[in-house]
């Protein structure tokens, strides 16, 4: 590799002026190589500051598309990014951030079938996902391959950090969570709500791990758990153990293949009947009777619905079960088929016999059936269902 040039000396001159840092720690960040699962929420502001502090190659890996409900906290979309592949989005966007650093772009998805493959070859992997499946995968190939994985995740105001890294004396994310949780019991950003500005803080805070990693300075979160309250503004540190009985980062078991983890609950939906949006389409297009249940909350219908429908929220399903009809086919919808799904083993554990989960939820009938972003729905001032509950 060619030496800095003028430009790039001017470039990163305030952090090269710190004696900690200097000339020596900008070199090595040149010669870096980092992996980025997900260019969404955390992977935003992880990878602009890691191309704009300098990292030499920065790999990018993410299978979706940007959506208008991403853009109030995937800041490197913008709104005329909206159904375009989410590393080709963020690629533009980092090469405008810093020219000098090299974007590799994988449209995909990191999961245990090719986990080894993707992160062989890079100094540090920043886990940016969300999902169960792609968690444990990148956590497990990093174990085999012996690559620091920069942790991060969120839910509603709260957020955590850590680096998990058993070949320099740390725990694996399995010492701290030995297995996936049951499906469904889980909710995604989706069906709990994200605070935007909460995943820039914690990718930012990846980013500095990574950054910390790359050129030896600083104490490291490894062995530490920093949990994030944003409502309170508190930072607590919780200390991690190595499990000496780990399934993954034991001795002698850091090598095993990398099998498939969590899968059922990252679709959500475990054994349960399913119905696409393009059949629930043709049966209301057609007038066949049944009954749409949709269990988001109130404000998520709000936004957007499909009318007519009933409404019950899946906090309030067992207290009203005596509101949900029998003897009809009953369709269950939310937002993505996550509380749906639950939904749907309740019901069929309740005698309901007629039950299918709307695979997708109201996103799918957004992005198939309503042409984009909002699906075609009638407008909030026409709340209720007509025919006593069914789509006559």
């Amino acid at each position: 590799m060619e030496s800095m040039s003028a430009e790039e000396r001017e470039r990163y001159s305030r952090q090269m002026a710190m004696p900690e840092f200097g000339a020596a720690a900008q070199e090595r960040l040149r010669r870096a190589r980092v992996l980025l699962i997900g260019a969404g929420g955390l992977g935003s502001p992880a990878a602009q500051y890691l191309a704009a502090a300098g990292v030499g190659t920065i790999g990018l890996i993410d299978d979706d598309n940007v959506e208008l409900s991403n853009l109030h906290r995937q800041l490197l979309h913008g709104s005329g990014d909206v159904g375009r592949r989410k590393v080709e989005s963020a690629a533009r966007r980092l090469r405008e951030v810093n020219p000098h650093v090299r974007v590799e772009a994988i449209h995909g998805r990191f999961a245990a079938n090719n986990a080894v493959d993707l992160a062989r070859g890079w100094d540090v992997v920043v886990d940016g996902c969300d999902n169960f499946p792609t968690r444990y995968a990148s956590n497990d190939a990093c174990v085999a391959l012996g690559i620091p994985n920069v942790y991060g995740s969120i839910w509603r105001f709260e957020g955590q950090v850590s680096v998990f890294a058993p070949h320099l004396g740390g725990p694996c994310y399995r010492c701290l969570n030995p297995h996936a949780p049951a499906p469904g019991t889980v909710p995604g950003c989706a069906e709990a709500g994200v605070l935007g500005v909460l995943p820039g803080l914690v990718g930012t805070l990846q980013a500095l791990e990574t950054i910390k990693l790359l050129t030896g300075i600083g104490h490291l979160l490894i062995g530490r758990l920093l949990h994030i309250d944003a409502l309170t503004m508190k930072f607590r540190e919780f200390a991690l153990r190595v499990d000496p009985s780990c399934e993954r980062c034991a001795e002698g078991r850091r090598e095993a293949p990398v099998q498939a983890e969590g899968g059922e609950c990252a679709v959500g939906a475990a054994a349960v009947r399913e119905i696409s949006v393009r059949e629930l389409r043709t049966w209301r297009d057609e007038g066949r009777r049944h009954v749409l249940l949709d269990v988001r909350e109130d404000w998520e219908l709000a936004v957007s619905r499909l009318d007519p429908h009933l409404h019950i929220p899946l906090g309030q399903l067992e207290e009203r079960l005596a509101e949900v009809p029998k003897n009809i086919p009953l369709f269950v919808l939310c937002h993505s088929g996550v509380r749906s799904a639950a939904a749907v083993r309740f019901l069929a554990d309740a005698g309901f016999d007629d039950v299918s989960n709307v695979k997708g939820g109201i996103a799918a009938w957004s992005a198939e059936i309503g042409g984009g972003n909002r699906p075609q729905m009638s407008t909030p001032a026409t709340h209720g269902l007509r025919g006593g509950g069914v789509d006559a």
